[in-house]
């Protein structure tokens, strides 16, 4: 038997053979046409190689890519199970051709395969081509297949488009005929969706380029597109007609019924095909970096799940299942694809939390949507607000809700689902405005309710490609902007990080056909990412194209900063005690700050032993690793959430660094591990190294730790060195002995620092207590100075010292150091029932040209813009007193 991954090896190999390119697969993300959510054919990562925008070093290519049809335009997601040909995730074995061969070569190297390598019987073989095309018309006539089996097509079945936009052309077809005891008649016929003929091969001529306006114009270069399913051919030569009845296929479904114990070819059969053809998507997106979430491309993949999980639910699986068949998986496919070993713990683990989750909530699911039937008249839908509370409490998309549904041959009301979402949709922007959301901001809350929220990439990307949604000008949405305007952009999809969790938001360059913005700042408003730039070239319009570009060295600096700060918040941790909790960071391209919870001040040697530990992680250079679960999984886990941060029901989970067994995670070995959005280094080792400049306080037993990362570490401690040695030679001292001798000249410097204030003091105080200096103003005694050279910091401590010395009476000293005015004013305690220090303060501000002051009846501090009427502010106080 001709097994799966011999085809596509004979595949690739003819063509490497025949002077084509052996390209690996691309990621099902594109990064280069934002119009599509997933990688739908083999030509997507050529795209920009047959527009010319883009060349490469070779004009012959072959593939086998990676495919997933599951949202969108091209969603084959209900029909997944139910028919022997449909997919969400399936292979397309593919050669090109860029500017090189065209038609002639294209015909002949699909035939030349099809009827020697794989020994494809002519006679069972019919050819289409687009109806005008009388040159592939001649061509396969000339190949030798009668002209009654060459149908021409007069419609877009024959005339490929990859999207709505981009390299398109007619096509020509390779179908294969089952015989006649199959139902179906042949292409272009009324039975043509039978299951007789079935379409193998597909050659597109890329003769033209469609544009958004409705233009078609040709290519520069004729160009080769050609793709052939994989599955389709396995089960030709495997002697079926049924993609499932294939080895690869019955591996999976087998590794499904072991795992239920249910009969893989009984009744039961649906669930398990669906099962195996949701585990390929499933985890190829995951591996390719998807992952579930709420919306986007994650929303698409946690349907496919769910979706798989209710069939395993249907089969009686009681415990988890999903996780448990990605080794088969891996066993079959992950030769071709490495990428599927190199993820398999995470596809295993983020499946088993996904269904693990999905189980707490599918009983009580479908405990509700049983009894919403029991009274259901035979015939009626399901109303939609059942559907939608399915949907909003449960976590049940609609298409699962419908699916649920089929089998019992029941509808859903559409109609009534859709506005109860639009109704949801109203209250949340009614509590977001409500919440000081500014009115004029609110238009992003409209662009995200009509084209979705921004989906993020920039996870595994700096450079990617997404179109324009919205382009706001002072507030108001507008179609076109033009050179040196400011302007705030919304796209569908974006590699730029908007500013949240402490991480500065990205910089860089947006471009179109027609122009260029220069981004300075990104923030998120409402669920879309404000790109706020100005247009540099050109003009810019809604509903172009853009490239994306990051700025690399910036957001490289960024993400050292980013997980820089994960790695000093469990230093601190382990060093002062698991009271320390973040209380604030700041992680930008130049610099981190980072603000945790601790009463005191660090020693020396405590910030020393942080900086020692968080370098000593980042030369362990080991890998940082995401996963995604819900908050309380990541809190049972270990995770330490970060302050200021707002969680929804799915979290990222941040963990780096390795122990020995006293750690954090499931294995014990984790370092730090952190519940976070931010984007981070790949392994600790991109850090590079870390030097903390210094402890201070931020506010009542709140610390801040500033720190550099990188290349600005280094500059730093090359700095450091510069002045020692400069120190050294000012000193006349080896530079061993520098730091030694400049801590002795700084004891000595603060030593007659001391000394001087204790001077200072003795003669301000010169005169108090002896009453040469008192006067006695309406029976209270009152003193009164001037003092030019006392820091006004040191004014509190010569009130207290004063009133310690006087049984009764008030105190205001006047300071001029400084070039300011600083006041304070004292009233000991016998008095402050009938005199306030506050109004002696405030008459002497007032004098000085100052506003208020503030204190309590017995003590009140106030300042001035100069000293020059200190006698008149003491004038004012004698009259307060004589009052």
């Amino acid at each position: 038997m001709v097994g799966v991954n011999d085809i596509r090896s004979t595949f690739l190999s003819y063509f490497e053979k025949n002077g084509h390119a052996r390209v690996d697969s691309s990621p099902l993300v594109p990064r280069n046409d934002p119009t599509l959510m997933f990688v739908n054919s083999g030509m997507v990562q050529f795209k920009n190689v047959f527009t010319g925008a883009e060349n490469r070093d070779y004009v012959r290519a072959t593939t086998a890519q990676k495919c997933v049809r599951a949202g969108g335009k091209h969603n084959d997601l209900d029909n997944v199970g139910y028919t022997a040909r449909h997919h969400t995730f399936f292979e397309m074995l593919g050669n090109f051709s860029f500017g090189d061969y065209f038609k002639e070569d294209a015909i002949k190297f699909a035939w030349e395969l099809i009827t020697k390598d794989f020994g494809i019987e002519k006679s069972r073989l019919y050819v289409t081509v687009f109806h005008t095309d009388d040159e592939a018309f001649g061509i396969w006539k000339k190949i030798g297949v009668p002209e009654e089996r060459i149908i021409r097509i007069a419609t877009d079945d024959n005339f490929w488009r990859m999207g709505p936009t981009g390299p398109c052309g007619p096509c020509t077809e390779i179908f294969y005929d089952h015989g006649d005891h199959v139902w179906g008649g042949p292409p272009g016929s009324p039975e043509e969706d039978g299951d007789r003929f079935i379409e193998i091969w597909n050659i597109v001529f890329m003769q033209n380029e469609q544009f958004a306006d409705g233009r078609l114009e040709a290519l520069e270069k004729q160009s080769i597109d050609t793709g052939m399913g994989i599955e389709r051919v396995a089960a030709l030569l495997q002697g079926s007609h049924d993609n499932y009845d294939t080895d690869l296929f019955k591996a999976l479904i087998e590794a499904s019924a072991h795992g239920t114990s249910v009969d893989p070819y009984g009744d039961q059969n649906v669930h398990h095909r669906v099962i195996a053809d949701h585990l390929r998507s499933t985890s190829f997106l995951i591996a390719d970096g998807v992952l579930p979430s709420n919306e986007g491309r994650g929303y698409v993949l946690r349907r496919i799940m769910r979706r798989a999980m209710r069939h395993a639910h249907l089969l009686g699986s009681v415990d988890p299942l999903m996780h448990r068949l990605v080794p088969e998986l891996v066993r079959q496919m992950g030769q071709a694809y490495p990428e599927l070993g190199r993820a398999q713990s995470m596809i295993e683990e983020t499946l088993l939390l996904e269904e693990t989750r999905f189980k707490k909530t599918l009983d009580k699911g479908l405990k509700l949507l049983d009894a919403e039937l029991e009274g259901l008249p035979e015939g009626k839908p399901l109303d939609g607000q059942t559907a939608f509370k399915l949907y909003d409490t449960y976590g049940f998309p609609l298409d699962l809700t419908q699916d649920a549904l089929r089998e019992k041959g029941v509808d859903v009301d559409t109609a009534g689902f859709d506005d109860a979402m639009e109704a949801q949709k109203a209250k949340a922007r009614a509590a977001w405005t409500g919440a000081g959301g500014a009115v004029d901001e609110s238009i992003w809350f409209d662009v995200v309710d009509e084209h979705g929220p921004t989906e993020f990439l920039g996870y595994d990307t700096e450079v990617a490609e997404g179109q324009i949604v919205a382009a706001v000008v002072d507030g108001k949405p507008v179609d076109a902007v033009e050179t040196g305007a400011s302007v705030n952009i919304v796209l569908n999809q974006t590699p730029f990080y908007a500013e949240s969790g402490g991480q500065v938001g990205d910089t860089g360059v947006l471009k179109t056909e027609s122009g260029v913005v220069t981004i300075t700042d990104v923030k998120k408003k409402a669920g879309a990412f404000v790109h706020i730039g100005e247009v540099s070239e050109g003009t810019i319009a809604k509903g172009d194209n853009a490239e994306l570009i990051v700025d690399h060295a910036r957001r490289s600096a960024i993400r050292a900063n980013h997980s820089a700060t994960h790695l000093l918040h469990e230093a601190l941790r382990v060093a002062l005690g698991d009271h320390v909790a973040q209380r604030g960071s700041l992680n930008g391209d130049d610099r981190l700050r980072f603000d945790f919870s601790h009463a005191k001040a660090l020693t020396a040697d405590e910030l020393t032993q942080v900086e020692k530990d968080v370098n000593a992680y980042i030369r362990q250079n080991t890998p940082v690793e995401t996963r995604i679960m819900t908050p309380d999984e990541a809190r049972d886990l270990g995770a330490q959430a970060l302050f200021g941060e707002k969680y929804g029901d799915e979290v990222r989970v941040v963990s780096m660094g390795r122990e020995d067994g006293s750690g954090k995670g499931t294995d014990g070995n984790t370092y730090s591990l952190e519940l976070c959005g931010g984007t981070h280094v790949v392994r600790t080792g991109d850090i590079g190294a870390f030097v903390a400049l210094g402890d201070s306080a931020s506010s009542s037993g709140v610390r801040r730790i500033e720190a550099l990362t990188g290349q600005a570490a280094q500059d730093y401690l090359r700095a450091q060195d510069h002045l020692l040695a400069e120190a050294a030679l000012a000193l006349k001292a080896p530079a061993a002995e520098v730091p030694a001798r400049i801590k002795a000249l700084q004891d000595e410097r603060k030593a007659m620092q001391n000394e001087i204030a204790e001077l200072r003091k003795q003669v301000a105080m010169g005169g108090a207590g002896g009453g040469a200096d008192t006067e006695t103003i309406n029976g209270i005694p009152f003193l009164g100075q001037v003092l030019a050279d006392v820091p006004g910091k040191d004014l509190r401590g010569l009130i207290d010292e004063h009133k310690s010395r006087m049984e009764s009476g008030a105190i205001v000293l006047i300071s001029g150091a400084g070039g300011k005015a600083a006041v304070a004013a004292g009233v000991t305690d016998d008095l402050t029932d009938g005199l306030s220090a506050v109004d002696l303060v405030i008459a002497a501000a007032e004098a000085l040209g100052g506003k208020g002051g503030g204190g309590r009846p017995d003590m009140a501090q106030a300042g001035g813009p100069s000293a020059d009427n200190a006698d008149t502010a003491l004038e004012a106080v004698r009259k307060i007193l004589e009052g």
